[in-house]
């Protein structure tokens, strides 16, 4: 997909290398091994980026409700912004991955929770990067100095009260983000109980992408959503609050922005 309000490709990131104005995160992450993200960043990672870490820095701890990957303690997330060099509405962040865009959609939506919407995912992650030929580093970059202050957009996010009190209004829709066998509760890999919160539609996150991890372009981003462009609200969840974030990317590409994160999503929901 060409560049895009929310998405710069590879070439574009690659002509602002050395923009004092935009900050590279890398994104790296993966459930069944919380190291192997922060390792393989250690090892190569896109020349000058800094790293954020789903459970340590773009999460806070579990608790008895809020699912599995808690929103993180805003003032935390936006020290540790400033601690990289983001400047409120300034700068330029780009956030990758090597898994879809699972997790740099996080911190995108995160950004934009926070009040900063000068943000955007790297079209086809880390590897993509490589591909095109654009230099890696194991070098870590030093700290920068930024001023971060978050205004929140509290409109943006909602809980199991919100979701239940909501769920069956004709004018709500309520986006299931999972892989559809999870969807239909034949397999849970992750959490305690299968199955999908009742009335919610199946749209699985890694459709809003191809196999490269570069996303679709504009037009079928809009196609995918079609359906619901009417609705007054739509309502994303998946199993932690993770990858619905790469639906509600595709949701804002597609010029459709109600949509809402269920930040505790169904890990959140089955322990009520």
């Amino acid at each position: 997909m060409a560049n895009h309000q929310f998405v710069v490709s590879p070439k574009w990131l690659f002509e602002h290398l050395n923009d004092s104005q935009v900050i590279i995160v890398d994104c790296r992450f993966s459930l069944a091994d919380n190291q192997l993200g922060k390792k393989q960043y250690q090892a190569s990672h896109i020349a000058g980026s800094y790293y954020l870490d789903l459970n340590q820095d773009l999460s806070s701890p579990v608790e008895e409700h809020g699912g599995r990957h808690p929103l993180p303690n805003i003032n935390d997330l936006a020290d540790k912004l400033a601690n990289i060099g983001v400047n409120s509405q300034k700068t330029w962040v780009v956030a990758y991955d090597d898994s879809r865009l699972a997790f740099a959609s996080r911190l995108w939506w995160l950004l934009r929770y926070l009040g900063h919407e000068q943000v955007a995912v790297l079209d086809g992650g880390f590897t993509g990067w490589q591909k095109a030929g654009y230099p890696v580093s194991g070098e870590i970059p030093e700290f920068g100095i930024g001023k971060f202050m978050p205004q929140l957009q509290t409109e943006k996010v909602v809980n199991y009260t919100y979701v239940k009190n909501r769920q069956d209004r004709p004018d709500v829709i309520l986006v299931d983000s999972r892989e559809s066998d999870r969807y239909r509760g034949e397999r849970e890999p992750i959490d305690k109980i299968a199955g999908h919160i009742p009335g919610a539609v199946n749209y699985p996150w890694q459709e809003v992408t191809d196999a490269n991890g570069c996303l679709l372009p504009q037009s079928e981003q809009r196609q995918r959503w079609e359906q619901l462009e009417t609705a007054k609200e739509i309502l994303v969840y998946c199993g932690s609050g993770v990858t619905a974030c790469v639906n509600l990317l595709s949701l804002e590409i597609a010029g459709i922005p109600t949509g809402k994160l269920y930040a505790g999503s169904w890990s959140d929901w089955i322990t009520y």
